[in-house]
């Protein structure tokens, strides 16, 4: 960091809620923005808030714009915030993904205030609906599952062979065959779909709730089949071994040939943790208070 960014008005970055804040030597031990100082707590009546300072030429509006629209900029930012989030649920040291320590509501990445004071007036002004999300989200975490279009899926039927040249009856069979295969690829496109429905269904049992994101292009997931499912599901600790042997059974096969299925958890309960929109509702099973 330049002198002149030192010298700049700072900005604080908040990053977690919880009602149980870490401790020092587990925030000393956790980097957060490379550019900022070091993460803290500050004390919002009975609820904390995991903070850091950082410099307001690299963290104001337009500066944070730019730089959130490079990817490499991107990633680190994500990352610190993770990070950061990892050492509220006092996860730090356990490693990425680990998940164990207090209930945490992430906030929002770079969500950023002028100074201590309005961080703190932001966390009392929703007070009521962090308390509630810390009750729903404690002992409980998620997991994430996408599910794409198995590789020849799609593509399992023959194309259609060359028209022989001169011959009409051979030019209907080519149009025939191209008729043929379309509706192969769409078959199979549908039976891959209902599979993947069917897993969805499936680990919903095994769920207080799940939510949908829009499915990622081919770009991002670097397959060449589609994405048919990305899905986070909200899972009970407890209820953890029969929600994973599903997913077991799920990713080994299951006799869902046309679709393949990648899972990842625990994670800290990001999708159902966002304090500036409804909850997502839970299901109809029934849950222990």
């Amino acid at each position: 960091m330049s002198a002149a960014e030192r010298a700049e008005p700072g900005l604080v970055c908040a990053f977690a809620v919880t009602r149980t804040p870490p401790g020092p030597a587990a925030l000393a031990s956790v980097p957060g923005h490379e550019e900022g100082g070091p993460l803290r707590v500050l004390d919002a009546g009975g609820l904390y808030v995991v903070v850091q300072d950082v410099p307001a030429a690299l963290f104001g509006e337009q500066a944070l714009a730019e730089r959130l629209n490079r990817p490499a900029d991107l990633e680190r930012c994500a990352r610190a915030h993770h990070r950061a989030v990892e050492a509220a649920a006092g996860a730090g040291a356990a490693g990425a993904g680990a998940v164990k320590g207090a209930s945490v509501v992430p906030l929002p990445m770079a969500t950023l205030y002028r100074g201590d004071r309005s961080a703190v007036r932001a966390v009392a002004e929703r007070r009521p609906v962090l308390e509630a999300l810390l009750d729903r989200l404690r002992d409980r975490t998620e997991w994430a599952v996408k599910v794409h279009a198995a590789d020849g899926a799609a593509d399992a039927a023959p194309g259609p062979p060359s028209a022989p040249e001169g011959s009409g009856s051979g030019g209907r069979a080519y149009l025939s065959r191209a008729s043929a295969r379309r509706r192969d690829r769409q078959e199979a496109h549908g039976k891959a779909r209902s599979e993947a429905e069917a897993i969805d269904a499936e680990l919903r049992r095994h769920a207080v709730a799940a939510t949908r994101h829009r499915p990622q292009s081919e770009r991002l997931t670097g397959r060449r089949t589609p994405q048919l499912l990305n899905a986070a599901y909200l899972v009970e600790n407890a209820d953890r071994d029969a929600f994973t042997r599903a997913l077991t059974a799920l990713t080994a096969g299951g006799g869902h040939f046309s679709v393949r299925t990648d899972a990842s958890g625990p994670w800290i309960p990001y999708s159902f943790a966002r304090w500036d929109e409804e909850p997502v509702p839970e299901t109809g099973r029934e849950v222990p208070a």
